[in-house]
């Protein structure tokens, strides 16, 4: 590599070294910083992701490709880093009190959600199998410690293991895929695999290698068959966790499924049967399941579930159309589910926890105000009009149909109203039961700051969709 080309490359990835280098700094002011003083590591771990998003923005008029065609910054990229720079601030803000309460507002803290940030990154820009698995590890290690970060609960650590071993074996897997691909075509970078293909794409060996590369990217969206992990890790986690894992991880792993099913060679193998399959089962149990918690953050888990299998089936359409639905739903879902989630975080005081959807009978008659941004989160969740959460699930409808899969849009509409039902039972809960007792939402001004933008997001998509769809679209097409 030329000094020209390290340059570019350097330049194309200045955001991932911005994020990397200011954990390795924030890590060693940390251990300076006092008891009660944790509020530092927030702003400072949040000026971080602000001179990265600076940077992201600089770089965005142009296709930069980098490090020998195994990264590239461009509009697709920029898209998806924007929503994990919004995901992790908005943690930050959430975490601030929260992370006091539980004890655990160390600077290790910060830093491992800085680290699994630039991981997400890297995720969004690679081209490159092996650059994919570096950021996937990057972002997974962090995620894995981030979960047993309450130690001294028993389901914490459980979760942390059961994500380690489950995740392990999905590593495994796509990593077998990788390897079968590099052997069938003598090369990991997704623009020349297809080229590199002499033979039939629908040669059984290549179909084998798409397919398990396939696997160890569902797993990450949590997707069946590889969703068990979800419930427990999302229920044993820090809350605050919970709600970055449900967007931004999610959200990172389907950027990587749009990268790879944009290759003609993965096109070619028909495996968009597969996905569609996919959709339907883990929509289908997601939803179903869904109906019998009682358990709030297990309940958000398998919505969490149901929302990943409306969101493949716009992978399933595929297209600039399918791509640019796919981006949309993913950029609303952050705002509904962060919304949600920071609510259930607010709960959290003393012995309170307000993870029993129970906890929340008669929520509107003490607190009116925050039992109204509630509704407005589950009509979305719910995919409720006016709402943004209609318009993410329409225009993925609106691909389906226009590619001709009419009766894959028909089951995702049924199994809509399906998981509208475990939302509402939540609104009953809320509106039409008395309080069974008294709770002190902690309403800090960084979760009110949160809950404000989250509401603005889910009310402002709802009413502008076109123009948050045409952004998508912008950037669907990557150049």
């Amino acid at each position: 590599m030329t000094a020209a080309a390290l340059f570019q490359s350097i330049l194309a990835s200045l955001p991932e070294i911005v994020v990397v280098t200011g954990a390795c700094i924030l890590l060693i002011l940390g251990q300076f910083v006092r008891k009660g003083q944790e509020h530092f590591l927030v702003w400072a771990s949040g000026a971080v992701v602000l001179i990265a998003a600076l940077g992201t923005l600089m770089l965005a008029g142009e296709v930069r490709p980098a490090y020998s065609g195994m990264f590239v910054a461009d509009r697709f990229a920029v898209f998806f880093k924007v929503v994990f720079y919004m995901v992790t601030v908005l943690t930050f803000l959430l975490s601030r009190k929260y992370a006091e309460i539980e004890g655990i507002g160390s600077s290790e803290y910060y830093v491992l959600l800085l680290l699994a940030l630039s991981g997400m990154m890297i995720m969004a820009s690679a081209t490159d199998l092996l650059s994919i698995y570096v950021g996937l590890e990057l972002m997974v290690l962090c995620t894995y410690v981030l979960t047993g970060f309450l130690r001294q609960q028993r389901r914490s650590n459980e979760a942390a293991l059961k994500y380690v071993i489950l995740g392990g074996v999905s590593t495994g897997i796509f990593l077998y895929g990788v390897s079968l691909i590099y052997g069938l075509t003598g090369t990991t970078q997704l623009d020349r695999m297809a080229a590199a293909v002499t033979g039939d794409p629908l040669d059984p060996g290549l179909l084998l290698a798409v397919v398990f590369i396939v696997a160890g990217l569902v797993f990450k969206v949590g997707a069946v068959p590889f969703h068990m992990w979800v419930p427990d890790v999302y229920e044993g986690a820090p809350t605050t966790i919970t709600a970055f894992m449900s967007v931004g991880p999610k959200a990172a792993g389907f950027a990587v499924i749009l990268r790879v099913f944009l290759n003609p060679l993965v096109a070619a193998s028909n495996v968009w049967i597969i996905v569609a399959v996919i959709a339907a089962v883990t929509m289908a149990l997601g939803s179903f399941v869904a109906l019998v918690q009682d358990n709030f953050k297990r309940l958000l888990a398998y919505s969490s579930i149901a929302h990943a299998g409306f969101a493949m089936f716009g992978v399933a359409a595929g297209g600039a159309d399918g791509v640019a639905s796919v981006m949309l739903y993913l950029l609303i879902y952050a705002f509904m589910n962060l919304g949600i989630f920071g609510i259930v975080i607010m709960m959290r005081n003393g012995d309170f926890s307000g993870e029993v959807i129970e906890d929340y009978a008669g929520f509107a008659k003490s607190h009116r105000g925050l039992a109204l941004l509630m509704l407005l989160y589950l009509f979305s969740l719910a995919g409720i009009p006016p709402t943004a959460g209609f318009f993410a699930k329409f225009y993925v409808l609106v691909a389906l149909v226009e590619r001709g899969f009419v009766m894959l849009a028909v089951i995702a509409v049924l199994l809509s109203a399906v998981a509208a039902y475990f939302y509402i039972r939540i609104v009953m809960v809320i509106y039409m039961r008395e309080p069974e007792g008294a709770f002190d939402p902690v309403l800090t001004p960084a979760v009110g700051a949160t809950l404000a933008f989250t509401a603005a997001g889910t009310i402002g998509i709802g009413l502008f969709p076109a123009w948050f769809l045409r952004l998508a679209q912008h950037a669907a097409v990557g150049g």
